[in-house]
């Protein structure tokens, strides 16, 4: 990367009959561990960008704000996103920066080509609006973007009201900035939690949020973090069911056969879920005792031991 314009980026995964990423383009997602930070970038470093935009508004225009912020002047930004997931506001978005767009639409995605304008407007101040910032409504550090960023999500509250007093070595799986690992860590019995997250604006602010020597903080995939078989007394988890933007039962059922494998026996999960997730089945599966904790205001939880 010693010759930085010749360095080709994507952002996310956009489907290539939509907008096809350069070969060898290095990915900057944040949900996509190991990327490298987009935030990172010198102003010019940046041959070309290719960008599956992310559906909320003010996390979107921050990685517009970012994208063209690193283009060369002669570099060039792709940006695409399904027509009702942001597509419909990517021009006048990018316009609103400064930019001549050119729009083209396919495969119910729009697809916004600009370069770098030679004045941008209002970059500085998008980049602020997406930024990581602390929320004193949850009382922790957070950022846009990252699930349930501006709220506690009442699955996760729920949970946390509803666990008993943990001990010995547990794990958060997707442990986003924190929530559930501070409800756990509340225990003196608990000797070490891993928090495991996919997204790293999650696991930066997990790690501002959890000020804790037993916990240790991990940017990675659940299904892939190769945690031993048989060494955990606890797993606690609000699973993912979204994937790419849509919803997807089986991720969360991997998390809990991952949680299975993980734990020994009569080792125990802390599961809560939406009450529509078909979760009794798999759990019935891989644990001997599966025991409702709790239901109510659309949620369910779950204690399963080994």
């Amino acid at each position: 990367m010693t010759e930085q314009t010749e360095i080709h980026g994507v952002y996310g995964a956009p489907p290539r009959e939509v907008a096809e990423a350069a070969a060898g383009a290095t990915q900057f997602s944040p949900l996509v561990p190991g990327a490298e930070r987009l935030e990172d970038l010198a102003e010019g470093a940046l041959a070309g960008l290719t960008v599956l935009a992310p559906p909320g508004t003010v996390e979107r225009r921050h990685v517009m704000a970012l994208g063209l912020r690193a283009l060369s002047p002669t570099g060039r930004l792709i940006i695409a996103a399904p027509k009702d997931k942001g597509g419909s506001r990517l021009k006048k978005e990018l316009e609103a920066f400064g930019c001549a767009v050119n729009e083209d639409s396919r495969r119910h995605h729009r697809i916004c080509t600009v370069r770098r304008p030679d004045a941008p407007v209002g970059l500085d101040a998008a980049i602020a609006d997406g930024a990581p910032r602390f929320s004193e409504a949850l009382g922790a550090w957070t950022q846009p973007g990252v699930f349930s960023w501006d709220r506690i999500d009442p699955g996760s509250a729920l949970l946390a009201k509803t666990l008993t007093p943990l001990a010995g070595k547990g794990a958060d799986f997707g442990a986003g900035i924190g929530v559930l690992a501070k409800a756990a860590l509340a225990s003196p019995k608990v000797e070490s939690l891993l928090l495991i997250d996919s997204d790293r604006r999650a696991v930066e602010a997990a790690r501002r949020n959890i000020d804790d020597p037993r916990a240790t903080i991990l940017w990675g995939d659940v299904r892939t973090a190769g945690i031993e078989p048989g060494s955990l007394d606890f797993v606690i988890m609000n699973p993912p069911f979204h994937d790419g933007g849509a919803e997807d039962k089986q991720l969360g059922q991997a998390f809990i056969r991952q949680a299975a494998g993980a734990l020994r026996r009569s080792g125990t999960l802390w599961l809560v879920a939406n009450r529509h997730l078909p979760y009794e089945k798999v759990l019935a599966e891989v644990f001997k005792l599966v025991t409702p904790r709790a239901d109510t205001g659309g949620y369910k939880v779950f204690e399963a031991r080994r």
